[in-house]
């Protein structure tokens, strides 16, 4: 059987957010979504990452060419030839962003081609299920706002929520005293400084604040050397790994950090996704997603070595606006559609367009 691609399309739509958002290094009011579908044999899959809407212009113009007419279920090869158009305008960034979006959607594809379940496709069991995490927490949310949000993941069974910090050390310490309190002998608490810190700064505060489940970024994914100063130095383990946009990154980073994390709209799509977590397997380590909660259902549901997904706050509400099937937490875990080919999710074009930006 073979099935060429006839069709390769992308868009970008810039939803607002509830409220402004920031963690310890960025503010943002809007996030930007850039979905790809892949057409074969009149069958279409979807796929989607969150970046500029320039992403949208480098699969039309880079990876398109390579990809209109190749095999739909060569998923391997067709990414080869995409990380090939990709080399002189570069991988990592939004080259990274449209590879991953397209590689998903040509996952979608090729599982809904054959009519099966994307998780099981990837080898997973019908009844697959992954937990969560609750993620939020921003820096400018007020007490009242941040212990909605925390009690919000608590009714839902979360065994862990992660805020961030970031911003102001006595602050971050407040606050996350104060969601320690909400958690205590509920759930784990987890931060994430998105690298505000450095290596002393990331220490101090780690040995004040209350028991921490995981430090994330205490300082920046691109200082290994200070991710290993911190890890030396605390008790709770060390996250990292999201910003990773191809394989060799992680081969830097495992012996840096205890919890890896990958995205795979980032990363490489699913293709990639598996090969970093066959590397993780192998150093012992779990895997972590990060973010698009419903675009990592199916690939975390077939890791021997998966720990969680991030249940962000901000994509879990764009993915439930713009698809229909989107998936809902039910103690503490979300399981990929068993009845449904591919990833299940169905887009909401008419719904998007008030959003869309390119």
């Amino acid at each position: 059987m073979s099935a060429p691609v006839t069709a390769l399309e992308a868009a970008a739509y810039t939803i607002p957010t509830d409220a402004p958002e920031a963690d310890g290094t960025l503010s943002w009011t809007a996030t930007t979504l850039v979905l790809v579908t892949a057409t074969a044999h009149d069958t279409t899959g979807t796929g989607w990452t969150y970046g500029p809407a320039a992403t949208a212009g480098v699969v039309a113009e880079l990876l398109a060419t390579v990809v209109y007419g190749a095999d739909a279920l060569a998923t391997a090869a067709v990414h080869e030839a995409q990380c090939r158009a990709l080399r002189n305008a570069g991988r990592p960034g939004i080259g990274g962003k449209a590879l991953s979006a397209v590689d998903c959607a040509l996952w979608d594809l090729r599982a809904r081609l054959l009519g099966v379940p994307l998780h099981r496709l990837l080898g997973a069991a019908p009844d697959a299920s992954v937990r969560i995490y609750g993620s939020g927490g921003f820096t400018t949310y007020d007490d009242a706002r941040t212990r909605e949000q925390v009690e919000g993941w608590l009714a839902e069974g979360a065994a862990a929520v992660k805020i961030k910090i970031g911003d102001d050390p006595d602050r971050d310490l407040r606050r996350l005293r104060l969601v320690h309190d909400l958690t205590a002998g509920r759930a784990e608490l987890y931060a994430d400084a998105n690298g505000a810190y450095r290596p002393k700064q990331a220490v101090a505060i780690a040995r004040e604040a209350p028991p921490l489940g995981w430090f994330e970024e205490p300082v920046s994914s691109d200082d290994p050397d200070g991710l290993r100063r911190v890890r030396a130095a605390v008790d709770c383990p060390v996250a990292a790994g999201e910003y990773g946009f191809d394989l060799p990154y992680y081969l830097r980073l495992l012996d840096a950090v205890d919890e890896p994390q990958a995205d795979v709209t980032r990363v490489g799509g699913i293709t990639e996704f598996l090969r970093v977590a066959a590397l993780a397997r192998a150093h012992n380590r779990p895997l972590s997603a990060h973010c698009a909660p419903n675009q990592h259902a199916a690939v975390m549901a077939a890791l021997p070595n998966a720990r969680h997904i991030e249940w962000f706050h901000d994509h879990v509400r764009i993915e439930r606006m713009l698809f229909d099937g989107a998936l809902k937490v039910e103690d503490g875990v979300i399981r990929p559609h068993a009845d449904a080919p591919g990833h299940g999710l169905t887009f909401r074009a008419a719904d998007a367009e008030r959003h869309r930006v390119r």
